[in-house]
């Protein structure tokens, strides 16, 4: 009885720290700057479709446009002044389609008419910012 309370607690505590180590683990690759992060994204997603399928990067170009398209997502989701933009939309839009993709399909490549899609995206975000909107 007392060896199974100390075990619990040592797991308990174990538990604890590991989550707490998670949490702190990677800071936020973002700026807050909408512009400078739209493009940064823009330009590590383009890098994630252009790999090609045998590519020993594949897995870790992958893993980086996953990290960026969720920090972008928690980081611009809620900003009221970027929500209303023509950019954010269709970002977001483009964001979705690559992610919907990677958890349905891991280890699939991204499909031709999915990367055309989202290419054409991705030059209406980039125009949509140069002009402001």
């Amino acid at each position: 009885m007392l060896m199974n309370r100390y075990w619990s607690r040592l797991l308990a505590l174990v538990l604890v720290v590991a989550i707490g180590l998670v949490g702190c683990g990677s800071p936020d690759s973002l700026t807050g700057d909408y512009r400078q992060d739209t493009l940064a994204v823009v330009n590590t997603l383009k890098q994630a479709l252009e790999v090609s399928p045998d590519s020993p990067e594949r897995a870790a170009i992958q893993a980086e446009a996953r990290l960026k398209i969720n920090d972008f997502s928690a980081r611009y989701q809620r900003v009221n002044s970027v929500v209303g933009l023509s950019s954010f939309t269709t970002m977001r839009t483009a964001l979705n389609s690559l992610a919907g993709h990677y958890s349905s399909y891991p280890n699939r490549p991204v499909p031709e008419k999915l990367k055309t899609r989202l290419e054409q995206e991705f030059q209406q975000v980039e125009s949509a910012l140069r002009r402001g909107a």
